[in-house]
């Protein structure tokens, strides 16, 4: 649609207004945020309502919000574990108010949920609710990618954990990275309305590449550093924990190439609640506010069709994008595929050659108009992959989130998968992560370990198990894998039993006709494990290839080593693993806390609040190792 047609289409079905204004910036609000016994809550967030004004709390609990305009604002502090609380202020020019907050603990009351699919049973160790949000039941349909489904249409795909694999018989694992944390933000949901997620909500990968480890930039021609670390595993006494990270290149906004960027927006009548289209508002606002006079953006929506509310803007124009943002209101059923087709369509007709061209896609992933199966709208996203427009996903809101459709589509779309759940996540893709969520350093990127069974019994991935790839997947450059992002981080671990270790964890008789040749002939090496990647630059097809050996255990792990398995052993108790072995809420916490490190932005200490919460919601005390 182009001219007077597309004002008319704008105006009419999405309720275009122009009510985008820019404010002088004169005044300030900060106070700290403590406890009833007055202690500080250390990251806790503090939000105007209505505004992309957004902090959190360092870790004395001080906050400041500045650049404000005179006027009276509703600010409201907020942590996990505790009640939030609004205030007013009245802010004059040039003034600086003192607002303080005193949190008080929130009370849980466990109620049961049952489960269906088994047993009619209650559970009081995993899927708890507390009042007043209601308990929520999951059922497991049939089939071999069954998926378990809360009654409120939530979709999360059934999933089994990595299990024992000998070196032996299998001295290969092969994955493609990933780079999603949109798992860790929507557990994170779930446990800040008081509940447990359900198992299959928790992808472990995710939840530990939620967080930034001080991994060295690289030095090099390659566009991302390597490090390892071996050490014990804190969840079962006798067993190794293996350590692998990469660190893509850090880059400052002025040298990411030219951006051409579509804004693709769900504005079906699904998205009306606050934490939709509102939040989707806001996020794309924090992300224009960042915008360059090289780069550029338009915007598509979609409803019962889809149109072209915005062609390709400068970034320069700002006040133009921000008013179509603004104007966009709820309403009809879901044409997502349309509007992907349409997206795609006017990112290839403002390709930047030299640039990096992408779809950000922010819905609840509800698509129930044209092509809208899970399956078919992977094959149109791998079927314009090719084109070199890269894809974003970002879910958003609750009730009827399509999580497993929404992360295939960004997987198969070269690109990667964020669930916006509040502002501040919203500033953290959209801000302080900005390089990593726009521009792709490198693309299909596999990881395979060789394990040597000289040292090496057996071993376990954790995590990452709908991206295992065939061990001569990691040779064919025609197969797809994951992409990493300017200052993106990707670790995973694996858990080790050494060849003096036991024997319960897949033990089978000995092979009749198995040569131990291999084997012996490694008796006198020091190696542990080879750890070899492969990857393509954003615009090649050949891959290039790098290798690291680890040969030596780490006595004293450091500080981002001990964090890694404290959130491992987090979302593996969350997930009821069966090889969580003696892990425990109170082992997690006490790593944890010893592991926070200098926590600029608060993550580390947000997420022991999380692990608090699931304490209570579980009936657990944090006086010992529960699963003994």
């Amino acid at each position: 649609m182009r001219g007077s047609s597309l004002a008319m289409f704008a105006s009419i079905l999405f309720g275009f207004g122009t009510n985008h204004k820019t404010i002088s910036a004169v005044g300030t609000i900060e106070g700290t945020i403590r406890d009833q016994a007055g202690a500080p809550i250390a990251s806790a967030t503090v939000t105007i309502t209505g505004t992309t004004h957004a902090v959190r709390a360092d870790q004395a609990g001080r906050y400041r919000l500045p650049n404000l305009a005179a006027g009276t604002y509703s600010v409201v502090a907020r942590a996990v574990g505790y009640t939030a609380v609004s205030k007013q202020a009245v802010l004059r020019d040039g003034q600086v108010v003192t607002l303080d907050f005193g949190l008080a603990q929130a009370t849980f009351r466990l109620e049961e949920t049952v489960t269906t699919g088994e047993a009619r049973r209650a559970d009081r160790s995993r899927d708890m609710a507390i009042a007043p949000a209601p308990s929520v039941m999951y059922r497991k349909t049939a089939g071999a990618n069954a998926a378990y489904q809360p009654n409120d249409a939530e979709e999360y795909k059934y999933f089994a954990d990595n299990g024992w694999q000998s070196s032996t018989r299998q001295p290969l694992s092969t994955f493609s990275i990933d780079v999603d944390a949109g798992s860790y933000s929507n557990v994170r949901r779930f446990l800040r309305e008081g509940h447990l997620p359900p198992k299959d909500a928790v992808r472990v990968e995710e939840m530990i590449n939620y967080f930034r480890y001080d991994y060295p930039n690289p030095t090099g021609r390659q566009p991302f550093s390597i490090n390892t670390e071996l050490s014990d595993a804190p969840w079962h006494r006798g067993h190794l924990l293996a350590m692998v990270g990469l660190q893509g290149q850090r880059l400052a906004l002025g040298e990411l190439p030219p951006t051409n960027l579509v804004f693709l927006i769900d504005v079906s009548g699904s998205m009306q609640s606050p934490d939709k289209l509102p939040l989707v508002k806001t996020a794309f606002r924090l992300l224009v506010n960042q915008l360059r006079d090289q780069d550029r953006v338009a915007i598509v929506v979609y409803a019962g069709a889809a149109g072209l509310v915005l062609p390709s803007t400068p970034g320069s124009n700002k006040e133009r994008i921000l008013e179509a943002i603004d104007g966009l209101e709820a309403g009809g059923s879901t044409a997502g595929g349309a509007g992907i087709q349409l997206a795609y369509k006017v990112a290839r007709d403002n390709f930047l050659a030299q640039g990096n061209n992408r779809v950000i896609l922010a819905s609840d992933g509800d698509f129930n108009v044209g092509v809208s199966s899970e399956g078919d709208l992977v094959r149109m996203i791998e079927d314009r992959r090719h084109d070199g427009v890269f894809l974003t996903v970002l879910g958003f809101g609750t009730g009827n989130l399509k999580d497993a459709k929404m992360e295939q589509l960004a997987n198969k779309g070269n690109g990667h998968y964020a669930y916006i759940d509040d502002v501040l996540e919203a500033k953290k893709v959209f801000v302080q992560e900005l390089g990593a969520t726009l521009y792709t350093i490198a693309k299909d990127v596999k990881i395979q370990v060789e394990f040597n069974p000289a040292r090496v019994k057996s071993y376990r991935l954790v995590g990452y198990e709908n991206r295992l790839l065939a061990d001569r997947d990691f040779n064919d450059d025609k197969k797809d894998a994951g992409e990493m992002g300017a200052g993106h981080s990707v670790t995973a671990l694996y858990e080790i039993i050494p060849v003096d270790g036991d024997d319960a964890e897949g033990s089978v008789d000995p092979l009749k006709y198995q040569s131990s040749r291999r084997a012996a002939a490694n008796t006198e090496s020091e190696d542990w494990f080879t750890v070899k990647f492969r990857y393509k630059e954003p615009a090649g097809s050949t891959s290039q290839l790098l290798e690291q050996v680890v040969r030596q255990q780490t006595r004293n792990p450091s500080v981002d080593y001990r964090f890694v398995a404290a959130v491992a052993e987090f979302g593996m108790l969350l997930r009821d693993s069966e090889y969580k072995g003696q892990a425990s809420l109170a082992s997690v916490l006490d790593r944890a806390r010893g592991a926070r490190g200098r926590d600029e932005e608060g993550y580390r200490a947000e997420f022991i609040r999380l692990v608090e919460t699931a304490a209570a919601l579980s009936g657990r005390e944090l006086t010992g190792r529960e699963n003994r």
